[in-house]
């Protein structure tokens, strides 16, 4: 079985190995990604919704320049999701209205950022509050051979891929797990040390489900998440229906995130979670004293509206023969795109990952 530190950077595939490889994040302009709330704004209430396209900014930091745009504490601002620093990025931010109207917000800025649209809205935007995002990347020197790489993307269109929390969950050289290496947490970001501590229990589990090749299939025991939504539910048989619900995706296993308590699934499956997270005292021991409660996070992730495109390659002359390709895709909120990325090619990032999308 895999290492921590594996787990965390390269988990087991699904698809088979890497047909080629690729550069991603030559420049911002190469990893394209909007955000999609899954509402409108009500238009009407004591906040402003505003949605910002930054690039080469974290979102941290835009927010705490929307709040000195607005003359309002930074901790009034929301937004729903991390969007990664090294990319071109639209999500969307709101902070109290103050008696200040939309329009006045539209068109400004700074460095690396504009406000694009901004609308009336009742309530601060809380985390996790999005839909999914659309991903515009663009593959830079893929070698392989493009009817194989056509034929892969193919498959994790019709298959999905396995839903692993991808190495930016675990900060930079792996910060966030650093109790495992017998070293001290980052002094703040508590949150974040507790979320890298789930999301690798999560990972391990779904690590072993791939390998024993059940990660897209329902057991007797699986709590099965619905498309698109949070709930879940107990799997006491696997019949036709089921069946045919999972093979159109609209149906999926799930795994634990973990924490105190009855964590849902049961039998065979129940027992399969308690072994691999067993394996990780330290990480179990911090989840129960935090009182951290358990939940459930869907094995598959759904790739949608999978579209391609090859060019040119801007390669040297003489080098292998490569081109670049164009990938836009949808995932829903959560998911990482270079969790689908692995799948197809190894990739060589030619900047930094600092967050999730």
């Amino acid at each position: 079985m895999d290492t921590w530190t594996e787990l965390a950077l390269d988990p087991p595939r699904a698809a088979g190995a890497p047909i080629g490889s690729a550069v991603i994040r030559s420049t911002p302009e190469d990893f394209q990604v909007d955000e999609r709330l899954g509402f409108e704004p009500s238009g009407s209430g004591e906040h402003l919704l505003l949605r910002v396209r930054k690039r080469g900014q974290n979102t941290a930091w835009v927010a705490r320049e929307l709040a000195r745009l607005a003359d309002v504490r930074q901790h009034d601002v929301g937004y729903a999701g991390l969007k990664d620093r090294n990319a071109v990025t639209t999500q969307w931010f709101s902070l109290p209205a103050r008696r200040r109207m939309p329009a006045d917000f539209v068109g400004s800025g700074g460095e690396g950022f504009e406000v694009l649209e901004a609308h009336a809205h009742r309530r601060k935007l809380p985390r996790g509050a999005l839909a999914g995002n659309d991903f515009r990347i663009m593959l830079r020197g893929v070698t392989g051979e493009p009817a194989a790489i056509e034929a892969r993307l193919e498959r994790l269109r019709s298959h999905g891929v396995p839903n692993y929390f991808g190495p930016q969950r675990f900060g930079r050289e792996l910060s966030n797990l650093a109790v495992l290496s017998g070293g001290s947490p980052p002094r703040d970001g508590r949150g974040f040390v507790l979320s890298a501590a789930r999301s690798l229990i999560f990972n391990a589990v779904l690590a072993e489900r791939v390998e024993r090749g059940s990660w897209d299939r329902l057991l007797v025991g699986d709590r099965a998440n619905l498309e698109g939504r949070n709930s879940n539910f107990l799997v006491e048989a696997v019949d036709i229906a089921l069946e045919q619900r999972l093979a159109a995706l609209d149906l999926h296993p799930t795994g634990p995130m973990w924490g105190t308590g009855d964590g849902g699934a049961r039998a065979a499956v129940a027992e399969l979670e308690e072994m691999v997270a067993g394996r990780y005292p330290a990480l179990q021991e911090m989840l129960r004293v935090e009182g951290m409660e358990p939940a459930r996070r869907p094995l598959r992730a759904v790739v949608r509206d999978l579209a391609f495109a090859w060019m040119p390659s801007g390669v040297a002359p003489g080098s292998a023969p490569a081109q670049d390709c164009e990938l836009r895709f949808s995932l829903r909120s959560g998911s990482f795109a270079t969790v689908v990325l692995r799948e197809l090619v190894s990739l060589t990032t030619a900047a930094p990952e600092d967050e999730h999308a």
